[in-house]
């Protein structure tokens, strides 16, 4: 059966489609579709290619464009007149990119959550590339496990396609410290191995972002600020990509885990609520 998009049945406010980070699934929307809904808004959670309970294996998969896909499909199937709010959390800020670049005039706004957020002239992977090289020395992955992909299709001399990362449970732990414990639990049970597409052309192309789509379309960056003043290693990729893209609003959510959603849905909600009722 396939897989269908956690959407709310409400007929007023904004539409909101939420875009999950690399290994999770619409499932880590549900406080935050929950709360849109109570005030007055549409909200579409999105399962992305072989993420959550779309039926696709990840060797199925051979594209960033291929795994985009349920998203660009629902920007493209919305009226004209229904300009959306995408939301992308993490590695879902650069699916969020490809939409904006593709259907600029649909999107009223675009919300990075502690996310990849690209800059026009720049590559897609480039944010990626940085939070790799700070895990590398950091020890940031834990334990994390790489394996390779392999199936049928476009696999190299090898038999390999890329390389998918396994979220290890201590690795969670830490995404989702200020969590409740059911929420690190539930991504324990429902995490499945994610593709960073790191050597698709599309992550690549630094000509892909253009002033004229990407660029027009107004942007908002929210910055997951940790709890007690303190400052992580996710925090600092956070402020780099800040850095690199003036002019981009930017708004903090306080006492927040990487998965803002499930740390600090209220907070995150007001945010977004405030951020649709600002652009048209």
């Amino acid at each position: 059966m396939a897989d269908r998009p956690m959407e709310s049945k409400a007929a007023t406010g904004k539409h909101f489609i939420l875009v999950h980070g690399l290994a999770h699934g619409a499932w880590c929307w549900y406080k935050v579709v929950a709360r849109l809904r109570a005030a007055g808004h549409r909200a579409t959670a999105l399962d992305m290619a072989a993420s959550g309970v779309n039926p696709a294996r990840l060797h199925e998969v051979a594209s960033f464009e291929d795994y985009s896909r349920p998203l660009l499909d629902a920007v493209a199937a919305a009226p004209d007149g229904d300009r959306l709010v995408l939301v992308g959390h993490s590695l879902g800020g650069l699916s969020v990119a490809l939409a904006m670049e593709r259907f600029p005039g649909k999107v009223a706004a675009a919300v990075f959550l502690a996310a990849s957020m690209p800059r026009v002239g720049s590559h897609m992977g480039v944010t990626i590339e940085e939070f790799m090289k700070k895990a590398a020395s950091k020890g940031l992955l834990m334990d994390c496990q790489m394996v390779a992909i392999t199936g049928t299709g476009s696999e190299d001399a090898s038999g390999q396609q890329g390389t998918a990362i396994v979220m290890g449970p201590k690795f969670l732990e830490k995404c989702y410290k200020e969590s409740p414990a059911e929420d690190v639990t539930l991504a324990k049970l429902l995490v499945r191995p994610g593709n960073q597409f790191m050597d698709d052309p599309v992550m690549k192309d630094e000509a892909l972002l253009t002033a004229a789509n990407y660029g027009s379309v107004k942007k908002v960056f929210v910055v997951a600020k940790a709890a007690h003043g303190s400052s992580t290693s996710t925090e600092e990729v956070q402020r780099w990509i800040e850095a690199t893209n003036p002019g981009t609003e930017v708004q903090e959510i306080a006492g927040a885990d990487h998965d803002v959603m499930n740390s600090k849905p209220r907070e995150l909600c007001d945010v977004l609520v405030g951020i649709a009722s600002r652009y048209d």
